[in-house]
């Protein structure tokens, strides 16, 4: 009886452990994505920057670096922290730069769409010329030019 036990907890645990390493389901699904715009990117290296300036600190305070080794490496720390501030505010200004244009382009798309298709009738012959031509297909007249 106790065997039997045994032998079944022992098959489910097996059959646990190795079911996900057989799943055909949609991989990737359950894990988290990774955040790799250029701006998390800034961010991440950033906060690297900002974790070397406290070990750098500590390690001065503790007497392991020298005084000159200490103000050159601070100074670099400090400079690469300012530059990637920098860079980080540039992109988020040309982000929403980006963000207005994109909004402009849709809303002249959306208006595009709801706009019929004006035939290019030609005025001297009734030729219907295919879109957009400034001069007639069949008898050569120049067309009125459409507004946009």
């Amino acid at each position: 009886m106790l065997l039997g036990i045994a032998l079944v907890i022992s098959v489910a645990l097996a059959a646990f452990v190795v079911a996900p390493l057989l799943a055909t389901g949609a991989a990737g699904e359950g894990t988290l994505p990774v955040d790799v715009t250029p701006l998390a990117d800034l961010k991440r290296r950033r906060l690297v920057v900002y974790e070397n300036l406290q070990d750098l600190e500590f390690e001065h305070q503790a007497g392991k670096i020298a005084p000159g080794d200490y103000e050159a490496l601070r100074d670099n720390y400090t400079r690469e922290a300012a530059q990637l501030m920098a860079a980080a505010k540039e992109l988020e200004l040309s982000s929403a730069d980006d963000a207005l244009i994109e909004q402009e382009v849709s809303v002249r798309r959306a208006q595009r769409k709801h706009q019929p298709a004006q035939p290019y009738l030609c005025p001297k012959c009734g030729y219907e010329n295919p879109l957009p031509v400034k001069f007639c297909g069949e008898c050569g007249a120049r067309l009125a030019a459409r507004g946009r």
